[in-house]
């Protein structure tokens, strides 16, 4: 009997079709989501001009609920939380839901550029429209919260009078531009980025061009040897390198960011002078603007096209599409592993002195600025300047008033001298003014300190403590020796409640990395200054002479730091 045969037809498969990305360059400009509906449905600076003829005359209720969210933050002002919601509401209601008639503002510092009469203004706005709250904050920015859209208007005009502004503060545009709070006068100096944050400033920051980026981009800029710009967690950056050749001039990095999808920014591999830098950031900008993916918001953000593409291939985009020659090679730029803040007396070029101070977790007042305004005034200091570690810098001190000055500050609640714990602690705002916040972080950090101070005394090395009140790591709870992480828990009896998820040894200036996130560990809030007394003083116990926290995270048994 013949065998039976039996075709089988094979079907061939159809692949699928890959989504659009919202690329602009590969997938044209037809908005994917509301937000990129909005934007383009009307340009977001000009809700500047409603504020000020329509809504501060007619209160909040005028206000239209797309120039809330997203155009308001164009100016650099959005909703804050309503007080009567708690953490256990953030993930059930929507944003319109959890907004309260008020407005965080957020004031812009370039650079970090201060002065007396700038934190004097500041402060008179805060004492008189927020409620004299104010916030230095981890981008060199102030924040106030309490402000009322009738309000709006005199303060901007306040700000303006003095040389600030609140414009792109927030939105999808460039945001603040960190630079070395020492820029052009620390005796370590290796070279002074003021002039490129000026041009980028003068010459792309007002011109349309970047008015509509996919989500925020944020930049950073330091000439000094000790890095001190978090050069590792932004869009782009560019720090101190000196070339075999051409000399000092700067290493650029692109594609840092944490939230929920922490990178840690990637060399191009090249070295730019200094007239060229603002060009070469135009240019990433305009990568970023072109092909950065604007479908989904969660994957708005540089570093995902940066993983996506490889550093060669964005260097060769970069080169070939946008500044239309070669970049210089450059050497590599190795992490500098000690202090990057500005804490004490430091000598300058000039053979003067800065002082850098210290406020518990950034937190001050608008008396208080105005305070800290008058006591410059009183030793002659012109020129202050804000610090990605949340620090004020006094500039052009002379050496006999260092010690009266230092003592001047300490009485207004500024410490030059601070423990380690009081130096390296960090919160975000958290529940008390964030709609995406599970949990209180500020008022918490702060007793926090003082629980470490009064049971552990001091350390004698760093030790970067982080609380935030959400995912989203505005507090860099990856890149902390002590994480923190806000959710809610649930405790022993079964309640809901406040709580930490934790992460320890994390680094950005001692091999670089996100730390070891403690699997299933959760830390209810009412409990946590015991968990963090419990560890740090185990690592006292447990040390190494000479080791640092985060080297003894690695090795510590997993019961010792649960």
């Amino acid at each position: 009997m013949a065998p039976t045969t039996t075709k089988v037809r094979e079907r061939k498969r159809t692949p699928r079709k890959k989504k659009p990305e919202g690329q602009w360059k590969i997938d044209g400009r037809e908005p994917l989501n509301d937000d990129e509906r909005i934007k383009q449905a009307d340009p977001a600076f000009a809700v500047r001009r409603r504020v000020i003829d329509v809504y501060s005359k007619q209160g909040f209720d005028s206000i239209a609920p797309e120039d809330i969210a997203p155009r308001f933050k164009w100016l650099g002002i959005y909703t804050q939380r309503r007080q009567d919601l708690g953490g256990e509401y953030t993930s059930k209601l929507e944003n319109s839901e959890l907004q309260d008639r008020y407005f965080m503002m957020r004031v812009r510092f370039d650079g970090g550029l201060a002065s007396p009469e700038k934190l004097r203004a500041v402060g008179e706005i805060s004492r008189d429209y927020a409620r004299s709250t104010a916030d230095f904050t981890d981008r060199q920015n102030i924040q106030l919260h309490w402000i009322e859209i009738e309000n709006v208007p005199a303060i901007w005009e306040k700000l303006e009078s003095v040389g600030l502004s609140t414009m792109m503060g927030c939105g999808d545009v460039p945001r603040v531009i960190l630079g070395s709070p020492v820029a052009g006068v620390a005796a370590e100096e290796i070279i002074d980025g003021t002039p490129a944050i000026r041009e980028i400033q003068e010459k792309y920051l007002h011109s349309g061009d970047f008015d509509n980026l996919p989500r925020k981009f944020k930049t950073a800029i330091s000439g000094h040897a000790r890095q001190d710009v978090t050069h590792e967690i932004q869009d782009i950056s560019f720090v101190a390198s000196v070339h075999p050749e051409h000399g000092p001039g700067f290493a650029c990095f692109v594609g840092g960011g944490l939230s929920t999808n922490p990178m840690l920014s990637k060399s191009l591999g090249v070295w730019v002078p200094l007239e060229e830098v603002a060009e070469v950031w135009a240019g990433v900008a305009g990568i970023f603007r072109d092909y950065g993916f604007r479908r989904l918001r969660n994957r708005a953000r540089l570093k995902f096209l940066v993983a996506q593409w490889g550093i060669e291939k964005f260097r060769q985009v970069l080169e070939d599409e946008y500044l239309h020659r070669k970049l210089i090679d450059g050497p590599d730029v190795g992490t500098h592993p000690g202090y990057r803040d500005h804490i004490g007396a430091y000598p300058q070029k000039d053979g003067k002195f800065y002082l850098g101070v210290k406020p518990t977790v950034g937190h001050t007042s608008g008396e208080q600025l105005i305070r800290i305004a008058e006591v410059a005034e009183r030793f002659g200091v012109t020129r202050i300047r804000t610090t990605p570690e949340k620090e004020l810098l006094f500039l052009d001190v002379e050496r006999e008033d260092l010690t009266k000055l230092s003592a001047a500050l300490d009485e207004v609640g500024l410490y030059a001298h601070p423990s380690e714990f009081r130096r390296g602690i960090i919160s975000c705002t958290g529940l008390e003014f964030c709609k995406l916040a599970h949990v209180t972080t500020k008022a918490r950090a702060i007793e926090l300190v003082d629980e470490l101070e009064e049971r552990l005394g001091d350390l004698d090395v760093p030790l970067k403590i982080s609380l935030n009140g959400c995912p989203n790591s505005c507090a860099r709870t990856q890149v902390s020796d002590i994480g923190l992480k806000g959710q809610t828990v649930t405790d022993a009896d079964g309640n809901r409640v406040e709580g930490f998820q934790v992460h320890l040894g994390g680094s950005m200036n001692l091999d670089p990395n996100f730390g070891r996130k403690l699997k299933g560990h959760k830390v209810i809030a009412d409990e946590l200054a015991d968990y963090v007394t419990r560890v740090v003083g185990r690592f006292k116990e447990q040390r190494h002479e000479g080791e640092q926290f985060r080297e003894w995270v690695v090795r510590a048994d997993e019961e010792d730091i649960k």
